[in-house]
């Protein structure tokens, strides 16, 4: 069971949601705008989030932006009408772990929650790390094995659940390449939703700003995939 926070200004969608998902044993809060969510946030420890896009007072998309500056580790799931490319592109470079859009069958969006929970391994954390260094000694990755985190030199970095899933799976293959597939499969093992062409570039791009000075690079082997190797 978890604590769900739902944001969403539909009245009638935001009660709907909120019954659904307390009959399936989460404890749920809600919010109809995006300042009110922020105090929510705050205030109470929250598990994972439903977010609408179009908030009053302040918008989904700059509401998902300070989430990501304070909880960067916190599930987040986008729930929208607004079902374009770009959109979608624009919600998971801005941290969204996943992307639903409207109208949609409530058995998927429970599944969907379910699935959030597990990847993110609530309840049961465990802090068991492990670590891959590079030639130079003092310089360090180290890739938390059970919690969507890392630690460059020692300081540490929440991720993204699909950024730690595509980290570790580099790591696991350090100086091999990674094919589109073998990213796919992993990540569709936990979700019913095909991995769009276009994201695994977006995690590309935000985990290469991540390892800035780590003594490690994810490189672009063309027409196979990618590596990651010292530099």
């Amino acid at each position: 069971m978890a604590h769900l926070l739902i944001i969403e200004d539909d009245d009638l969608l935001r009660d709907g949601l909120t019954d659904l998902l307390k009959q399936t044993g989460h404890t749920v809060c809600n919010s109809a705008d995006g300042l009110a969510a922020q105090t929510l946030l705050n205030e109470q420890v929250i598990d994972a989030v439903l977010l609408d896009l179009g908030l009053p007072k302040l918008d989904g998309m700059s509401l998902l932006r300070w989430i990501r500056q304070r909880f960067e580790s916190l599930p987040v799931m986008i729930l929208t009408a607004r079902d374009g490319v770009n959109d979608r592109v624009e919600g998971l470079l801005e941290g969204a772990d996943d992307y639903l859009t409207k109208p949609f069958n409530n058995a998927e969006l429970s599944a969907r929650v379910q699935a959030l929970l597990r990847r993110a391994r609530l309840p049961a954390f465990n802090t068991e790390t492990r670590a891959i260094t590079t030639p130079d000694a003092t310089q360090c990755l180290q890739i938390d094995s059970q919690l969507p985190r890392a630690w460059i030199f020692g300081q540490v970095h929440d991720l993204t659940q699909r950024e730690w899933e595509l980290l570790t799976l580099l790591h696991q293959r350090l100086n091999q390449v990674v094919s589109r597939e073998d990213v796919a499969a992993v990540w569709q093992h936990e979700s019913a939703e095909p991995t769009a062409s276009n994201a695994l570039e977006v995690y590309i791009h935000r985990l290469r700003r991540k390892l800035l000075g780590s003594g490690l690079n994810i490189r672009n082997v063309r027409g196979l995939g990618y590596m990651l190797e010292p530099l």
